[in-house]
Parts: structure tokens; sequence; C-alpha cells
């Protein structure tokens, strides 16, 4: 699919924002004062930043407030209500840590979670795709998950977890990349199912159903091509993963722990057009490719 600049900073800060939300809840050692104040500030700006960046995506970005309409059916729309829910909670939290010196553990928990549940949400949004058979995998929540708690703990300053937990991410991202060219590989679907003729015999298109481009072959039926992946996949782990394992192990460094994030940072918006870029949805053998 069409990797598109506004989703992926969606994805990416808004995880990021997140996750370090998560961490500011349900950590128990809070910042207080000043520091607490920067730290909610720097969560803030990346999960609303990103919140931001998704409406780029919308033809009618005016028409956002109608996403909170259909939370009985939308994963989209569910995010929505669960973002707003953490930002309103995690902000009566924070009131108490800058301005009262006072944690309201009970707050912060509840900010916590719903943090949590608010990355697993922008997660559903992809992993309910039948339609893209490498986002309709075990591996999209949980990296999206993994991705998040790893750059919440990072950004919160949690050093030596962030050192268990990026070996892990390493494994459970090469295994992902593997398992999910099984999935595709496995998937039936081909013109026969794309058109609905499939129970009448082989199928085959006589010529392309027209001449120009139109918003599903701009959109859905992005193609990459395997070397340029391979190459931005080796990029995405030592960006993301290898180079700040690197520096985390070396004697701490307020210089290297944030050249750490920022290069955590570049891998996972690396990992994420990849996310998008491979992606192949099934109306794809519609138009023959």
């Amino acid at each position: 699919m069409h990797p598109a600049p506004s989703i992926i900073l969606f994805t990416t800060l808004s995880g990021l924002g997140f996750g370090m939300l998560a961490f500011l809840g349900l950590d128990g050692p809070a910042p207080r004062g000043w520091t607490a104040f920067w730290f909610f500030l720097i969560a803030n700006a990346l999960a609303v930043g990103g919140l931001l960046s998704s409406t780029f995506h919308l033809g009618h970005p005016e028409r956002a407030m109608k996403a909170f309409t259909q939370w009985r059916s939308s994963w989209l729309s569910r995010e929505a209500w669960l973002a707003v829910a953490t930002l309103v909670s995690m902000g009566f939290y924070a009131i108490g840590l800058v301005f009262f010196d006072t944690r309201f553990s009970l707050l912060g928990i509840v900010g916590g979670l719903l943090a949590i549940a608010t990355v697993i949400a922008t997660s559903m949004i992809y992993t309910q795709m039948r339609t893209v058979p490498r986002w309709n995998h075990w591996s999209t929540p949980i990296l999206f998950l993994a991705y998040a708690i790893t750059g919440g703990a990072l950004l919160t300053g949690r050093v030596a977890l962030v050192q268990a937990l990026l070996p892990l991410l390493l494994i459970l991202q090469l295994f992902a990349w593997v398992d999910q060219d099984r999935r595709e590989k496995a998937d039936e679907s081909n013109i026969g199912t794309a058109t609905g003729l499939g129970p009448r015999g082989k199928v085959s298109a006589f010529e392309a159903p027209h001449t120009g481009e139109n918003y599903l072959t701009k959109e859905m039926v992005f193609r990459v091509a395997r070397k340029h992946t391979s190459v931005l996949k080796a990029a995405a782990v030592l960006f993301g993963i290898i180079l700040p394992a690197v520096l985390l192990f070396l004697p701490f460094s307020h210089m290297f722990a944030a050249l750490a994030v920022v290069l955590h940072l570049a891998g996972v918006l690396i990992q994420r057009w990849v996310f998008f870029a491979e992606a192949r949805h099934v109306v794809s053998f519609y138009y023959g490719r």
C-alpha cells in the first residue's frame, strides 16, 4: 500500500507518545515538578502530534470529528475515544505531579492502561483487514505494542529495561517478517476471488479495468522492489535496534542517550514505511498487479 508520510508519522509518533505516557502513569517513581512538566510535554507533543498528522491523510480533514461517531464498529473511532480518555486522565495526573508534588496513583494507573489500550486500538485498525494478509497477522498488534513500550522506556530513561527489551524486539521483528512472508505466500487470493468469478472456472483479465489511475491503484496497489525492501529492513533494524543498544551499553552519557533516541526514532520511521509499502491489498489481483 502507498506509505503516506502522514500515516507513517501518525503510527510512529503516537506510539512513542502513548508508550511514554504509559510508563509515566504506571511506573512508581514518577518525576515531580519541572522534571515532570518536561516529560509530560514531550509525551503529549508526540501523542497529539501523531494524532493530528493522521488527519492530513483524509480527503476532508475538517470531517475528522466524525470518526468519534462510529465507535460500535470502527477501531479508528475506538482509538480516537481511547486517545482522548488517555490525554484527559494523564493531564489531571500531570497537574498533581507538576503543581502539587502529589502522585494520584489510581489516576496514573488508569491513564497508563488507557495509553496501552490506545496503541492496541491503533494496531487493530490494520490487523482487522483480511484483505491485507501481511496486516491480518498476529505480529501487527504485538509489534505496535512492543515498539511503543520500548520507545516509551527509552524516552523515560529506563536504560536497564531498554537494554533487555531491544534484543527481544530484534528477535520478534525478524521472526515477524519471516512469518508475514509465509502468511502472504499461503494466501489463496487470486483474480478469481477478487472478482468473485472463481467458482465459474479459471479467471484471466482480458484487459485492464481502465486506462488511467484511480484511488485504488494509487493507495492500494503500491509496489516496492524486494531488493529495496531488504535494504530498508536492514536499515530499520540497524537504526532502530542495534545502534541504540550499542550506545546504551557504553558508559552512560546524556549525549549517547539522546543519540540513541534519535536513532531509534529513525529506525521506527523506516520500519513503518516498510510496514505500509510491503502490504499488498487483494484488490491488486483485480488490476492484474
